[in-house]
């Protein structure tokens, strides 16, 4: 008879031991989080707060939210989700003329969870009107620069901030995954999966194939002796963020990755209500079509669009992850609080 595997034991986080073995990990986050609003307040942006139940989570295609349900006193009750991101929220303020501001946002994704993954986490989000992804980029090294010393260690990776790394797309596919013209290509799987000497798997597609590429080949290089800035991503990647004028095959985003770890993603935002809405319908098609759950589109956030968004740019940034390079923390569970007892392993 077949003996059942039983689960290690794990000491609960709130444990004496437990949590006295995270204590300094937690007290170089508590610093972090007082330096991070010390930054932005210094550079005169407002702290907000924005509602974490929502209609609408976002249109993220692979994103999983949480969902919960409001009772109202006269007994009706109406779907709601946790937000993935307070991006739509802090865009509403900014069309609202709220100006600068910035966010310790908490934001759930549901089936996320590994050592630099937890399914509740802290979002650091901020937005700037008349920004453009130069001056995005420069703002967020003087913050990493302002609140962590001059080199990180972490899981294993040292990163001297002294200087950054600026790569597009189209050059790191060209440097670390061999195909010469990412862009030239467009979205044709079977002359991507050639240029990149690769067999294309059954049924995958472009898409597929373009993160296969990215996680396998790209990603491995970047962030390690310098931040490492990944810019211009193709449009298709880019649902939030305006085409780049100079080239619209690629959208204004780039993600930042520090000691190997990816720890944030941008936009020159998208201001236009109408391409906005065809971007959402592609994308909850796509959802659908892959059997993801569904919501109401949020006319709401663009009626705001259409009412006029300042010129912006914004940034998502995963303080956890940012609190793991700060503290030398292996495990995203080290730098929170009360983990799941699965994240303390």
């Amino acid at each position: 008879m077949a003996s059942t595997p039983v689960s290690p034991r794990v000491t609960p986080p709130w444990h004496p031991d437990s949590l006295a073995a995270r204590r300094p990990f937690l007290d170089r986050r508590a610093r972090l989080t007082r330096d991070a609003r010390a930054f932005f307040a210094a550079g005169g942006y407002t702290e907000v707060e924005t509602p974490y139940a929502v209609r609408a989570p976002g249109e993220e295609v692979h994103l999983r939210p949480f969902a919960t349900l409001r009772e109202f006193p006269d007994g009706r009750t109406e779907p709601l989700w946790l937000h993935t991101s307070p991006e739509f929220a802090m865009k509403r303020l900014l069309v609202g003329g709220a100006g600068p501001i910035f966010q310790f946002a908490r934001v759930w994704r549901n089936g996320e969870a590994s050592a630099t993954h937890a399914p509740e986490f802290t979002m650091l989000e901020w937005y700037r009107p008349d920004t453009g992804m130069d001056d995005l980029i420069a703002e967020t090294t003087a913050l990493l620069q302002a609140v962590l010393p001059p080199v990180v260690t972490c899981r294993g990776v040292s990163t001297d901030l002294s200087q950054v790394e600026r790569l597009t797309l189209q050059e790191a596919f060209h440097r670390h995954a061999g195909v010469a013209d990412l862009l030239g290509i467009g979205e044709d799987a079977p002359a991507l999966a050639v240029a990149a000497g690769t067999r294309l798997r059954d049924g995958e597609t472009w898409e597929d194939l373009f993160f296969r590429l990215l996680l396998e080949r790209v990603e491995p290089h970047l962030g390690r002796d310098h931040p490492t800035y990944l810019t211009h991503w193709p449009a298709a990647q880019a649902a939030l963020a305006r085409r780049d004028p100079a080239d619209p095959r690629v959208a204004e985003r780039f993600e930042l990755f520090v000691c190997g770890i990816e720890l944030a993603n941008a936009f020159v935002e998208l201001t236009d209500a109408a391409e906005q809405r065809a971007r959402f319908q592609a994308d909850r098609a796509r959802r659908q079509a892959l059997g993801g759950q569904d919501w109401p589109l949020d006319e709401d956030f663009l009626a705001a669009l259409a009412h006029g968004m300042p010129p912006a740019a914004g940034i998502a940034l995963g303080f956890d992850r940012l609190a793991m390079i700060a503290a030398g923390a292996d495990r995203i569970g080290q730098v929170l609080w009360l983990p799941p007892e699965d994240l303390m392993v």
